[in-house]
């Protein structure tokens, strides 16, 4: 990314938005070390061959020995037909195995499909492996029955496979080879496969401040399901610099304790005693908006990255290191070598300060869906700013620069809702109810045309000074008329808040007589 925005894209701007535009709105350029992901991990496997790569509950192994069992596995891909470009579905659970699985399937130049094994339904799976194409499927024994295998596929039991003296043949691959597929869980339908680039995930990884100062010697706790995006940040952004990957049992806050760099969501960080974890050093979320209290706790004793992004942008495209002198908690700016544009609804450059979609460009764009057109051709397009072949993002999400060049994030655009015919936006009014005393974290649904509902923890807020909180600083139309506080927010998989369940929780209290009445809880 050498070259500047196009003026006549900003013509209708005036000048000093048209500097102000761009100068926020690119990231430094800055060179990644390396273009495909597997190579950062084997020049520290033979830098450091004895390091202890991975723990996971009383295992542990080296970098050496987890390059030679890697090398195995993708051995016996080869022999099984797998070519640079094939998907392989990687059907497992948090283990070393998992990670072998991982890095075998980018050795032989193809892309690895997750899918955490026990959580996802069968029918994930099935969808999962037609909508990618997959013909091997790696798997673990203990969890082989659950996996189901369609006619003509191979499936590999990745901890069955010995250890042998193999040595990955140096494939001459390109960084626009596929490194992982993932499944977003959209709201609607079935999860579409998005394709995510070598260049996309290094791009982010080995880079500032998205490497997270990690390297020889620092342990990075893996805590987040593989079939998650974030999940990539944590496995090879660790195994790429030289780093121990601390891998979860059944406590993750077990993990986050023994760990120097920990990446999450803000409803998992959100549910640990960060007076344990004082050993930590790094701390990276994204994934939902962050409380402004959660962010404080911890940036009190560790360096705090907020950041924000799709899946179909790699992981994250924007980070702020947030510090208790901070004036706001934001999402940051563009990483290196990425851009972040706010358009109106005809893709046209809004000023600085106005309300407006955000588009994502540059080295994170990824590849696209798997077997859509019509979703590709709504969601990426081509950018008018940076030209070329490049393509942008239409992320979904809703922001604004503030004077000093940080992106505020104000929803998305399929959480405004329009209540008593007046434009709501619900993590508007979840952020002004996180900041109620004792609140640790918020969210706020639709329940009806006339009605918001909102949720706290812990138990103990008290809900009646939370609506009091927020009729104090929003408009009428934004006051939830139910507040219900609850011990701990119910979570996706993947560590969000689960909307879905709260709107279960909903319509089950407020159907109660003295709830639909009025009252409150």
């Amino acid at each position: 990314m050498t070259h500047s925005f196009s003026q006549s894209a900003l013509s209708h701007l005036t000048p000093a938005d048209r500097v102000l535009f761009e100068r926020f709105g690119k990231g430094p350029e800055q060179a990644a070390a390396f273009s495909l992901v597997h190579r950062a991990f084997e020049a520290h496997a033979a830098a450091q061959p004895d390091a202890v790569a991975i723990e996971h509950l009383d295992e542990t192994i080296t970098y050496g020995e987890l390059d030679r069992r890697a090398n195995a596995l993708a051995a016996l891909l080869r022999e099984h037909g797998v070519v640079p470009g094939d998907r392989v579905a990687l059907f497992v659970q948090r283990s070393i195995p998992m990670v072998v699985g991982l890095l075998a399937t980018l050795k032989v130049g193809a892309a690895y499909v997750p899918q955490h094994v026990g959580v996802a339904p069968d029918a994930q799976l099935r969808h999962v492996i037609a909508t990618a194409g997959t013909r091997v499927i790696l798997t673990l024994s203990s969890v082989r029955h659950l996996v189901p295998v369609p006619a003509g596929h191979t499936c590999i039991e990745i901890d069955r496979v010995p250890a042998t003296s193999a040595v990955a043949s140096r494939l001459q691959l390109d960084g626009s080879l596929a490194c992982f597929v993932l499944f977003t869980s959209g709201t609607t339908g079935a999860p579409n496969g998005v394709a995510i680039t070598h260049r996309n995930v290094c791009n982010i990884l080995h880079t500032a401040p998205g490497n997270l100062g990690m390297g020889p010697g620092l342990r990075v706790s893996q805590i987040l399901s593989i079939a998650f995006d974030m999940a990539a940040w944590e496995i090879l952004g660790c195994l790429g610099h030289g780093g121990t990957l601390l891998i979860r049992g059944r406590s993750i806050e077990d993990t986050v304790a023994r760990a120097d760099i920990v990446v999450a969501t803000p409803s998992i960080l959100g549910t640990l005693d960060a007076d344990r974890c004082r050993h930590v050093r790094v701390v990276a979320v994204a994934g939902e908006p962050c409380p402004r209290p959660l962010a404080d706790r911890w940036s009190a004793f560790a360096q705090f990255y907020n950041g924000c992004g799709p899946t179909e942008v790699t992981i994250v495209n924007t980070l702020q290191h947030y510090t208790r002198f901070s004036e706001r908690l934001t999402i940051g700016s563009p990483t290196p070598n990425n851009t972040v544009y706010i358009l109106d609804e005809d893709l046209r450059a809004l000023p600085i300060g106005d309300v407006g979609e955000m588009w994502a460009g540059g080295d994170c764009v990824s590849a696209g869906y798997l077997a859509n057109d019509a979703l590709n051709a709504e969601r990426y397009r081509a950018d008018p700013f940076l030209g070329g072949r490049r393509m942008m993002f239409r992320t979904r999400d809703l922001g604004r620069w503030t004077p000093d060049g940080q992106l505020e994030h104000l929803g998305r655009t399929d959480d405004q809702v329009k209540v008593r015919g007046f434009r709501v936006e619900l993590d508007s009014v979840s952020r002004v109810l996180e900041t109620t005393r004792d609140c640790r974290q918020a969210a706020t649904l639709k329940l009806d045309d006339r009605h918001l509902i909102g949720f706290v923890t812990p138990r103990s807020v008290d809900v009646d000074a939370a609506r009091a909180h927020v009729a104090a600083r929003l408009p009428y139309y934004c006051v939830p008329e139910f507040i219900l506080a609850l011990d701990e927010l119910p979570q996706t998989s993947r560590g969000k808040i689960d909307k879905r369940a709260l709107l279960d929780i909903a319509h089950a209290v407020t159907a109660q007589p003295a709830v639909a009445a009025g009252g409150r809880r």
